[in-house]
């Protein structure tokens, strides 16, 4: 899918930039030329000489290097690649880039291409979580920049959360997918995959036997038809999948708040299974056994991210799909949910203890639209993704 493309790489300043040695590597046996672009923060990190000989390329550095401006001018080296990509993307660069700053080489690149942009974002938690910074990813993404992490973990600065940088095979994946000539090419596609979990106490949930692999299946078959995939996924047993942009949640609301963040899209999938129900009153210590007798619980009602989708008057996708696991009256009980919830069409699955489906590895699917019911032989999860995905691709074409 690389043969014979070119990158340009803009290599910022953090210690992410470490893995721009590794990621120009895998890049190049993939077929790709990289031209690097190294700002004088990222310089403090990995080193001209390291960077220019993994590229077998010079490495541009200095907006105002006449050599450089009589060999290649900057407005030439913005527009003569098929790709920018910049990682790690700073908060800084971020910021640059969303006002439309040029004080260097880096962001006067951004500012003058008409080449197609991602950015893997790479900084400490509580700047990824900023306002500010909220602001500047969602200009970007209005701006059509597409954007790859960042990942949930441990940090350099002994901090734990959003803000490490995608790894290299994720990105080279996200790259191999903006070069996809596929149905979806230009199409942003929501996916929910995994169960919620709804705390009790700090030890104790609510959770279902979901394991992310039919939503996984569904985001990978998209994203091999050359969509943006946004997957917002709950604590799935299945990894997500590499080359779309991945959302990690925990309970119903966490998702809710997610989803609507990640509007507008062309379509909206939601394999979830959302816990209908969270505990009222969260403990904020351990429940021990008393002599009194069993604790009482009492719960309350999440949000219904389906229905809420379904019923936008604004941001509303054009295609909303909803899934509906049943154990009894599949077809019946799914066709009165989508018109419950005022979903587009609804996949329906017998997932009662005998059949297997709910954690396995195969499914067995009732398509519901306006149609009518379109039942499916049983097939693996992946073989259902990718006849969904073909069914979405002609629905949107």
């Amino acid at each position: 899918m690389l043969q014979g493309k070119s990158i340009l790489l803009i290599i910022g300043g953090g210690i992410a930039a470490y893995k721009c040695l590794d990621l120009i590597r895998r890049l190049r046996e993939r077929g790709a030329s990289v031209t690097p672009v190294l700002t004088r923060a990222g310089a403090e990190f990995v080193t001209p000489l390291s960077v220019s000989a993994l590229c077998e390329r010079k490495v541009f550095q200095d907006l105002f290097d006449l050599t450089d401006e009589a060999e290649m001018g900057h407005i030439q080296l913005s527009r003569s690649a098929d790709l920018v990509l910049v990682a790690p993307a700073t908060a800084d660069l971020m910021a640059k880039m969303a006002q439309g700053l040029a004080n260097d080489l880096a962001s006067t690149l951004l500012l003058a291409t008409d080449t197609p942009v991602m950015i893997a974002p790479a900084m400490n938690v509580r700047m990824w979580d900023h306002p500010a910074t909220q602001r500047n990813l969602a200009t970007l993404k209005a701006d059509g920049v597409t954007v790859i992490g960042p990942n949930e973990g441990g940090m350099a600065c002994g901090e734990f959360g959003a803000g490490r940088m995608a790894e290299p095979l994720e990105i080279v994946a996200a790259v191999d997918a903006q070069f996809a000539d596929g149905p979806l090419k230009g199409k942003r596609i929501l996916v929910t995959s995994g169960p919620t979990h709804e705390p009790i106490d700090p030890v104790r949930y609510i959770a279902n036997r979901s394991s992310g692999a039919q939503g996984t299946g569904i985001a990978k078959a998209l994203r091999d038809l050359g969509a943006e995939v946004v997957f917002v996924t709950g604590p799935a047993s299945v990894p997500p999948p590499d080359g779309v942009q991945v959302i990690a949640v925990e309970s119903a609301q966490q998702m809710h708040d997610a989803v609507m963040a990640a509007l507008p899209v062309d379509a909206g999938v939601f394999a979830a299974a959302v816990a209908d129900w969270r505990v009222k009153a969260q403990s904020s210590q351990k429940i021990k056994k008393t002599r009194e007798g069993l604790p009482t619980l009492e719960f309350a009602e999440n949000p219904d991210i389906l229905a809420t989708v379904s019923r936008l008057t604004k941001n509303r996708p054009p295609l909303v799909v909803g899934f509906a696991a049943e154990t009894e009256d599949v077809v019946a009980l799914a066709t009165a949910k989508r018109g419950r919830k005022g979903c587009d069409w609804i996949v329906a699955n017998d997932v009662s203890p005998a059949t297997g489906i709910m954690g396995g590895s195969e499914n067995a699917v009732t398509l519901i639209t306006d149609d009518g019911a379109e039942s499916w032989p049983r097939m693996g999860k992946d073989a259902v993704a990718r006849q969904l995905a073909d069914r979405i691709a002609r629905a949107l074409a």
